[in-house]
């Protein structure tokens, strides 16, 4: 680890190499936004406007990171955010994520539209799986598909809604993603310019969206492709988010959640937890930051439910940051994506500790040995 350390100190430096070696395609689905790629850089920057004091004289200290969550106590208050098409930016991804997750103890989500399936991630996670949820149109597939979840030890649903339709994504479609990858001149050349990437995919196999084949009777992407779009456009509602709640006996996070408004009513109709996130920058240029929209929601949430933040971390430091603004926990997507990229199946370990060691030395500059703490060293509540 100590090598890896002085090669790769920060996220910044696995997103580097994970650019130039994962295929062009490939890094346009996990590095772009949509439209101008404005709200995915308003995210990170409104994070680093927001400032903590420093402390002095406090001697040697040792913070604790541990944070209990919907009846699980994890290591450190992060976890691994789902995303989508994992398997398309390093093969045989979903099942290094679960493994350095259960190793960590911490949680792993996992998307429905990931390139495993609940029932082989759910044996390498060992039971710290948080498994997300696109609510689908058929009822039988919605429950059957949370119902394999919960089969396989997942006990925390998040259900995103922040994509009623998808977005645009430009720099994807000029990419030219598609799942499998097409075998056109231009994409084999542009996969054999990145070996590793290529030896994964090999060994792997081509990424297919196993979770949701069952219910398309094709294994065809063009197939599946039309029945996410036919199944998630348009959805969910507030009614179909009720019939959620009756059916699923876990900890729901309702993922997605920018208005103070929004995340009373979820509340009120039984929802455990908060997700605060505009989907990283990916689905409406326009939306304000994430983290601006942080404290409103933690005043009108208060202790009724826990709230889970994510979007545009990209290191311990801005952790810290949200947890002092009111989130209980946090999530990184993009993060661990860059680890895989930039080192395969070690990337995700690597990450977890910058993450861990970036959290803990910037604690104690603050002073401060406990996540409660941390609100005491804003400088100032009001963020953006």
């Amino acid at each position: 680890m100590n090598n890896l350390d002085n090669r790769f100190p920060s996220i910044a430096d696995l997103r580097a190499r994970a650019s130039w070696r994962i295929p062009h395609f490939a890094w346009e689905y996990l590095d772009s936004g949509t439209g101008l790629d404005i709200a995915s850089e308003r995210n990170m920057s409104a994070l680093q406007g927001v400032q903590m004091w420093p402390g002095i004289m406090h001697g040697d200290i040792v913070p604790e990171l541990s944070t209990e969550i919907f009846g699980q106590r994890f290591d450190a208050p992060f976890g691994m955010a789902p995303v989508g098409l994992t398997g398309l930016m390093w093969p045989g991804g979903e099942k290094a994520l679960a493994k350095a997750a259960a190793a960590a103890n911490i949680p792993m989500g996992l998307s429905t539209v990931a390139n495993a399936n609940p029932e082989t991630v759910g044996r390498h996670v060992n039971g710290n799986g948080w498994f997300q949820l696109y609510p689908t149109k058929d009822a039988d597939v919605r429950e059957d598909i949370m119902a394999r979840a919960w089969g396989n030890g997942f006990r925390t649903l998040l259900v995103t809604v922040d994509v009623p339709v998808g977005s645009r994504r430009e720099r994807q479609k000029k990419a030219g993603i598609r799942v499998p990858p097409a075998k056109d001149l231009i994409t084999v050349w542009r996969a054999a310019k990145c070996p590793a990437w290529s030896l994964a995919l090999l060994r792997e196999g081509m990424p297919r969206f196993w979770t949701l084949e069952p219910y398309t009777g094709s294994s065809a992407a063009t197939t599946v492709a039309a029945f996410a779009g036919s199944q998630f456009d348009g959805v969910p509602t507030w009614e179909l988010l009720a019939r959620i709640r009756e059916s699923w006996k876990g900890a729901i996070v309702l993922k997605g959640v920018m208005r103070p408004e929004e995340a009373e009513r979820a509340i009120a109709m039984g929802i455990d937890g908060i997700g605060v996130s505009n989907h990283g920058g990916r689905q409406f240029d326009a939306t304000p930051a994430a983290i601006t929209a942080l404290p409103a929601i933690k005043a009108v949430v208060g202790d009724r439910a826990k709230i889970v933040f994510d979007s545009g971390l990209r290191g311990g430091l801005d952790i810290a940051r949200a947890l002092a603004l009111g989130a209980d926990f946090c999530l990184l997507g993009r993060a661990f994506i860059y680890g895989l990229g930039a080192l395969g199946a070690a990337g995700p370990e690597q990450v977890i500790h910058i993450l861990r060691q970036d959290l803990i030395t910037n604690m104690i500059q603050m002073g401060v040995t406990r996540i409660d703490e941390l609100p005491s060293r804003l400088v100032s509540p009001r963020v953006g």
